[in-house]
């Protein structure tokens, strides 16, 4: 599993042009699936999600998790984060996960982050999605499920 994410002061995802989710201080987590990922890959990430200290405390160091602050979070689905171009310019996505599998997992991992005590909103899975988003730092990160 694969997510990128991103310190935002406000996100919001629409659908032909009308808003389905948004929320304020947080994380946009863009999270891609892979076929060979498990229900213990979405905890294993969402937990590190939920935990990752990217928020300034009064010192002005990140030191403050989104449990934290009482943050918001916003999952978009994104298969893409398992585009390989290595070989020529066209994107491969063979190790993306099927749509049931990767469905499966998105929603365990929002609902792994509720369960933890954040407040979720998501993006509409295989929608064509636009995603807005304010990066406040701007602080982005790459992070992995082993």
């Amino acid at each position: 599993m694969r997510a990128v994410v991103q310190r935002v002061s406000q996100s919001r995802v629409s659908v032909n042009h009308s808003i389905v989710s948004e929320i304020g201080r947080g994380l946009c987590i863009l999270l891609g699936v892979g076929k060979q990922d498990s229900e213990a890959n979405a905890d294993f990430l969402a937990d590190k999600v939920r935990n990752l200290r990217v928020f300034e405390d009064a010192q002005g160091k990140m030191n403050r998790s989104l449990i934290d602050i009482g943050g918001e979070a916003l999952v978009v689905s994104q298969f893409t984060l398992y585009g390989d171009c290595r070989k020529g310019n066209r994107p491969s996505f063979t190790e993306a996960a099927p749509a049931e599998q990767a469905e499966r997992l998105y929603q365990r991992f929002a609902s792994r982050l509720r369960d933890g005590g954040v407040k979720v909103a998501t993006g509409r899975f295989q929608a064509r999605m636009d995603v807005s988003l304010v990066n406040d730092g701007p602080v982005t990160l790459v992070l992995e499920s082993p």
